[in-house]
């Protein structure tokens, strides 16, 4: 098969790989019909996650249609139409028992953190991703779900992750009915938790970015007030005079490890990989977020640390909730907002992208080129 192949950062190439086979009688094989590129996947293509290895295969947003499953599978078959939590998990465990799934003890052999996510380094489990024509997927019986044949495909992949997680960042939040809601990010992720703070009741929702064209997307699509944090010598001192200096009641970190920080901190980060990331956005939240009030964290960070104010949360008796989203945990729900007409996930798709373009999908994406917020990927054998 083709299938996105890794060869260090800034470097990747499609390459023909062996086809995956079924090597558990609880697997899957699925044709992938639709994957897309995230910004998480960033981190990756940048170098900034560790244990990434040569010959990796990306991609943990994807759908597809069953080809062939294991002996013991019973709740998907072959011609079934699936979409594939990023999460891999067991469902049985501890923590899947809790609805824990981000953080399955049986799926990761450095699980001492996160669970297993496809085509997301061998921190994560070293599965290979969906940004192939096909791809095996355990644990077949709890992960995937049927798509809803009411559901486009366009839709059904961002919810393997993007709007998920947006709504899951929203729901860190704890927001209550008239909330002064920020969210750091106007990315995917960050459009999708503006978006779900109104069906939360937030009474007001600001957006913070340093890129205009995905503010304006949050301004048309999120129904935001939006601000570019480069045009103000201190955003923190900004949004306290929006808030009557008390500052905003949840604060949503969706941007993570690749944050525009100061120089120091781009050097230890990007450059000597000293910190799990820049923590720039999240000390923003931290500072920005009124006292007594929640910061919600969503957006990715290496298992390194980070040079956060930790201090600081504290005195002000902030309440600090993050996780990788519970993908799975949060469909229900969503699926009713999007058959309702309350969310239309494939409005901030900007690229359709062939699986043997993506190197260039890749580069338009990191680069920030042709207004690029969210771009798809068709592999041949769709």
């Amino acid at each position: 098969m083709q299938a996105m192949t890794y060869r260090g950062p800034y470097r990747i190439a499609v390459r023909e790989k062996d086809r995956p086979t079924i090597e558990h009688p609880n697997d899957a094989i699925v044709r992938v019909t639709r994957a897309a590129i995230c910004g998480s996947d960033l981190h990756l293509y940048h170098g900034m996650m560790p244990d990434t290895r040569v010959g990796m295969t990306f991609g943990h947003e994807f759908i597809g249609v069953v080809d062939e499953v294991g002996d013991s599978v019973r709740h998907i078959a072959p011609g079934d139409r699936v979409m594939v939590p990023f999460n891999i998990f067991c469902g049985s465990c501890y923590f899947c028992a809790r609805g824990l799934y981000a953080n399955c003890h049986n799926v990761n052999p450095n699980a001492t953190a996160v669970g297993g996510i496809y085509g997301y380094s061998h921190t994560c489990g070293g599965y290979d991703g969906g940004q192939a024509e096909f791809v095996r997927v355990p644990f077949a019986d709890v992960g995937p779900s049927v798509i809803p044949e009411w559901m486009e495909d366009d839709d059904a992949v961002l919810l393997t992750d993007a709007l998920a997680t947006g709504y899951f960042g929203a729901q860190l939040g704890d927001i209550v009915e008239g909330d002064v809601v920020v969210v750091f990010g106007a990315g995917p992720v960050g459009l999708f938790a503006a978006k779900s703070a109104w069906l939360m009741g937030a009474g007001r929702v600001i957006v913070i970015d340093h890129l205009q064209y995905r503010l304006d997307k949050a301004a048309s699509f999120a129904q935001a007030e939006t601000y570019n944090f480069v045009e103000y010598d201190d955003i923190v001192v900004h949004l306290k005079r929006l808030t009557d200096h008390l500052g905003a009641d949840v604060v949503i970190d969706a941007v993570g490890a690749e944050a525009d920080g100061n120089f120091l901190q781009h050097v230890t980060a990007a450059k000597l990989k000293l910190q799990g990331g820049s923590p720039i956005a999240l000390n923003w939240a931290i500072d920005s977020v009124r006292k007594g009030g929640t910061v919600s964290v969503v957006g990715a960070y290496g298992p390194m640390f980070s040079a956060v104010k930790f201090g600081d949360a504290m005195n002000k008796g902030l309440t600090l909730r993050m996780n990788q989203c519970p993908v799975k945990r949060q469909w229900p729900r969503l699926f009713e907002h999007v058959r309702n007409g309350y969310l239309k996930p494939s409005e901030i798709v900007t690229h359709r992208i062939p699986l043997e373009h993506i190197a260039e999908g890749y580069h338009i994406f990191s680069a920030n080129l042709d207004d690029c917020i969210k771009p798809l990927i068709v592999p041949n054998a769709a």
